[in-house]
């Protein structure tokens, strides 16, 4: 049921089976724990804290420590102090004189902007250190000289599964996947699609990595390589993945979409879209007024929010089409004072007309981030490039709508309300007011996007359906409880059938 606070706020009221519905997907794993044998899970990853891939990571192994699974993780950079997280010893396995030389190279680091010629000397300093690490860098090569990678597996102890996250990052040697994943279940679980290409993680419109890629026409685009050696990369990664049995997850359709096209293909044992989950009890709805007040912003002022590291600088989001968008639907728009909240990166407040501009810090607490969903009338993601968002999820289960690109995997997550977009002629929604969770638009499309916002902002019966229905389909998809069982699953399947395959090819079993 849908009433309108007293305060005048609209404000989502949550009828009781709903808010019956989300407990339940809450608590769903407590009879699948009791059913479960404990499990010895290692995770792998870039970072122990960081960003959304690192954050997904991070909730998987708190959650199976809670189930009474052995979880551990092993990263490239930690940056806490949990005992379950074992940084790859990839420094301290390198050779005795390139670990002298990188001493040295230290300690010139304070020095380069000081004295002239330290930047060269730094770089003689570490060719001489690993001359071959070093020469594949200036041609262009990706690196993979992580020689701690191949220690994974004394780090805790062999488990029964691994599971890897993103392997880029400049702490993975990619070589390992061979042998690894011949010797237990492996799982590459991707969150972009470097895995495919000869060096960057989205490919934008170029098509070369299904082919073999060659002719890059942007190096630069992260990871970023020197020299266009991507052919070269390209087909040392179709090698290791020929000799490499892999079970695959993606969160989207459409990246596992990339992957059939792509040299990964042959390698897949298994593959599973396996959709990110978000922790229910955080992200939830909330009153606005209270999620304003305890952010100390203005009650009475209309929030469109975008959250994400570095918004400004981001190539893979398009924070001037969202800036453009707004200063556009705010010209037409009823409400007086809008303000538009951009998270991830500090700068001066501005106003434009009657629209504040507010660039804020990045949030790691979850329980900040959630207040200002919480607090947000509209959450906007414009993205250039994107996977499987995690803001648009968190948006979603705090009852916010959302008015996203339609690129990647976005439009598996947006329920597109069903409206004309006047920028493209085209109507990319198929969604009714009953169902509907935001909008979509086409990547780049300001006109588009204003409408979008013009027609939430000023349609506040609609903005406040989209919301309830935002939590409720939230909820019912994107439950982090729902993905640790899905995974779960996964898992217990993948070891029942290594285990099988050992039984039979060991000697003097005798077949049923």
């Amino acid at each position: 049921m849908l009433t309108r606070s007293l305060h005048g706020d609209d404000t989502l009221q949550w009828s009781e089976p709903i808010a019956q519905f989300c407990e339940a997907e809450q608590n769903s794993g407590a009879t699948r724990e009791l059913t479960l044998h404990a499990l010895r899970i290692l995770l792998v990853n870039t970072a122990d804290l960081g960003g959304g891939a690192e954050r997904s990571a991070w909730n998987l192994l708190d959650a199976y420590t809670a189930r009474g699974h052995t979880s551990w993780m092993a990263v490239g950079t930690k940056r806490t102090d949990d005992a379950r997280v074992a940084l790859l010893p990839n420094e301290s396995r390198r050779s005795r004189w390139a670990k002298v030389l990188q001493e040295q190279d230290a300690r010139l680091e304070s020095m380069e902007s000081q004295i002239r010629g330290v930047s060269r000397l730094r770089s003689l300093l570490r060719f001489i250190g690993e001359p071959r690490r070093w020469t594949d860098l200036e041609r262009g090569y990706e690196d993979f000289h992580f020689p701690g990678t191949w220690q994974l597996l004394e780090l805790f102890g062999v488990p029964d599964i691994v599971h890897c996250f993103n392997l880029h990052g400049s702490y993975f040697d990619l070589r390992a996947l061979a042998s690894l994943s011949r010797r237990l279940p492996v799982i590459v679980d991707l969150r972009d699609a470097w895995l495919l290409s000869g060096h960057c993680a989205h490919s934008f419109d170029c098509e070369r990595w299904k082919t073999g890629c060659g002719g890059c026409p942007d190096l630069t685009i992260y990871p970023a390589i020197r020299r266009d050696a991507t052919a070269q990369n390209w087909s040392r990664k179709e090698k290791i993945y020929r000799r490499s049995r892999l079970h695959v997850v993606t969160p989207s359709k459409w990246l596992m979409g990339k992957i059939s096209e792509s040299m990964l293909a042959p390698a897949l044992v298994t593959s599973h879209v396996i959709p990110t989950g978000v922790d229910l009890s955080v992200f939830r709805p909330m009153e606005k007024l209270q999620a304003k007040a305890a952010l100390g912003l203005n009650p009475e002022a209309t929030m469109l929010l975008f959250v994400g590291n570095k918004v400004r600088r981001n190539i893979w989001k398009d924070h001037a089409t969202m800036h453009a968008a707004v200063l556009a639907a705010a010209r037409n728009s009823q409400k007086k004072h809008i303000t538009f909240v951009g998270l991830g990166e500090a700068a001066a407040t501005e106003w434009v007309g009657n629209v504040e501009l507010r660039s804020l810090p990045y949030q790691r607490d979850e329980e900040i981030v959630a207040r200002y969903y919480q607090a947000a009338d509209i959450y906007l993601h414009a993205a250039r490039a994107d996977t499987f968002p995690r803001a648009v999820i968190e948006a979603l289960a705090c009852g916010t709508p959302v008015v996203g690109t339609a690129v990647g995997g976005i439009p598996e997550q947006i329920n597109g309300l069903k409206y004309f977009n006047s920028g493209m002629g085209s109507e990319l929604g198929e969604y009714t007011p009953d169902d509907a969770t935001g909008a979509l638009v086409m990547a780049g499309d300001v006109v588009g996007m204003a409408a979008a916002i013009e027609k939430l902002l000023d349609n506040d019966a609609l903005r406040l359906r989209l919301g309830y229905n935002a939590h409720e389909d939230a909820c019912r998809r994107f439950s982090l409880q729902r993905q640790v069982e899905s995974y779960l699953t996964l898992y217990e399947r993948l070891i029942s059938a290594h285990r099988r395959q050992i039984d039979r090819s060991s000697p003097g079993t005798v077949a049923n």
